[in-house]
């Protein structure tokens, strides 16, 4: 899409290529920060806890899952030859991978996480080198199902941060009073500052209201700073500290969920340039796909998990209007700091699950919007494609609100299929090949701006040339 309508359907106030002055900058790069620090960190504390090996390493782990993040989200906002989407792209550890890898951490050993990691990666970067041969499996329609999967599967994880407690209704404290009292605050201050303010304190709203949020746990006492005490200042990142092992069985596992991962990072992308009144260009996508598979090598020497990109950070994009790059970019050295400066990132660590739940709330939810906003921009929802959206959600959402119905199915199955988005985007995927009318189908269909097939790819004539 492209002229004024486009220009009519930005939500963006910095494009991507925007620069704001520094003194703003900062701060809205501290807010993708936020919106995605415990996101990131998470996965390997669990990783820590679950497997035995790396029991007592839990610092560590996070510090290189912080750095490995920030250089991955540099690389994606400024490219290094064809590694980068040159957008606003916040990377970090994914936590697709967390149960699976865990399994490989307790059956092979810390070394076979890494190794799988590893070997495993090079599957997203043939994904985006050979992007031009599999575009058309992935319209508009398919990948917007996607994101607005990710954002409805997130939703649930907001909930319980915002009910005190990330581990669920189980843990302690769970639907305080206090706790939602901060949730509450933090979801007020942003949601009023996005909606009845103007210019900067619209753009970081996310970040005053968790400031707003975390002052006020501060306040209440509920804010244990042990952790920023007992942290120390300098971090030194050891290559290969735990070794790589590779068992075929592990790397054929990891290499699948690099191809779902694969496909929520053509979500994210998609979701992100949606914000500017455009869609994403094939450059883009395989720029995207090639990082997140080169960044999960570098993560894999320097003990981190697999690295994609961020879906909150797709939320905040659209919510703010901050699509520029400079932003992700000063985001990524954020981190690097918090990764080499353990003590800072303490600090960062210490906030209430509570306060991150306020702001993650409203953030997961924008996802959604923006997937259903790459719909109704680009798809006739006509019988066949209203099917393929409702069959899609129907199969994804149900699944997740009834794992139940694959427990007579092995565990692998189970763990794989019982995720919203793997059986909501293959339903999507696949019915999309075999309802007739789409772009591997017969009849008409819709493609993303810059992604459809050249008419040699296809066997068609050259399409009619519209004068007007």
């Amino acid at each position: 899409m492209s002229g004024p309508e486009a220009e009519q359907q930005s939500v963006v106030l910095y494009d991507i290529e925007d620069k704001p002055p520094l003194g703003k900058a900062i701060p809205l790069g501290i807010q993708h920060v936020l919106a995605m620090f415990l996101g990131n960190v998470a996965p390997p504390l669990i990783l820590a806890g679950a497997v035995g090996s790396v029991t007592g390493e839990t610092t560590f782990l996070v510090q290189m899952a912080l750095i490995v993040a920030g250089i991955a989200t540099i690389v994606q906002a400024y490219p290094v030859g064809p590694v980068g989407a040159r957008l606003p792209v916040v990377m970090g550890t994914s936590f697709a991978f967390l149960g699976p890898l865990i399994g490989i951490g307790n059956q092979f050993g810390i070394a076979a996480v890494f190794g799988a990691s590893l070997l495993a990666a090079p599957v997203e970067v043939i994904m985006g080198v050979s992007f031009d041969r599999f575009r058309r499996f992935f319209p508009p329609l398919v990948t917007g199902i996607v994101v607005m999967l990710i954002g409805l599967t997130l939703i649930p994880t907001g909930m319980n941060y915002a009910a005190g407690a990330s581990a669920g209704p189980s843990a302690e404290g769970y639907g305080s009073f206090v706790n939602l009292g901060l949730a509450g605050l933090v979801l007020i201050v942003t949601v009023g500052l996005n909606q009845f303010f103007e210019g900067f304190l619209r753009v970081i709203s996310v970040f005053v209201g968790i400031i707003v949020g975390y002052l006020a746990a501060l306040a209440l006492g509920v804010v244990d700073l042990s952790a920023v005490a007992a942290a120390g200042w300098v971090t030194v990142p050891v290559p290969l500290k735990y070794g790589l092992a590779f068992e075929p069985s592990a790397v054929v596992t990891v290499a699948f969920l690099y191809i779902i991962t694969g496909m929520e990072t053509i979500g994210d992308i998609s979701g992100t340039v949606s914000a500017t009144g455009r869609n994403a260009t094939r450059e883009e996508i395989r720029g995207g796909l090639v990082a997140d598979g080169v960044m999960s090598v570098f993560g894999a020497v320097f003990n981190a998990l697999p690295n994609t990109s961020f879906s909150q950070n797709v939320g905040l994009v659209n919510f703010t209007g901050v699509a520029s790059r400079y932003v992700a970019g000063i985001g990524g050295v954020v981190l690097l700091a918090l990764g080499f400066i353990p003590k800072v990132g303490a600090v960062v660590s210490a906030m209430p699950d509570a306060v991150l739940g306020g702001g993650a709330l409203i953030l997961f939810a924008m996802i959604f919007s923006s997937g259903a906003r790459l719909i109704t921009q680009n798809v006739e929802l006509d019988h066949r494609n209203s099917t393929i959206l409702a069959m899609s959600m129907a199969l994804g959402l149900g699944v997740a609100f009834r794992p139940e119905i694959l427990q007579n199915f092995p565990s692998e199955v189970q763990t794989l299929f019982g995720s919203a988005l793997v059986t909501g985007g293959m339903a999507a995927l696949i019915l999309n090949i075999v309802f007739p009318g789409g772009s591997v189908g017969t009849g008409p269909t819709e493609y993303t701006a810059g992604l459809e097939p050249d008419p040699v790819e296809t066997g068609a004539g050259a399409p009619p040339v519209d004068d007007d």
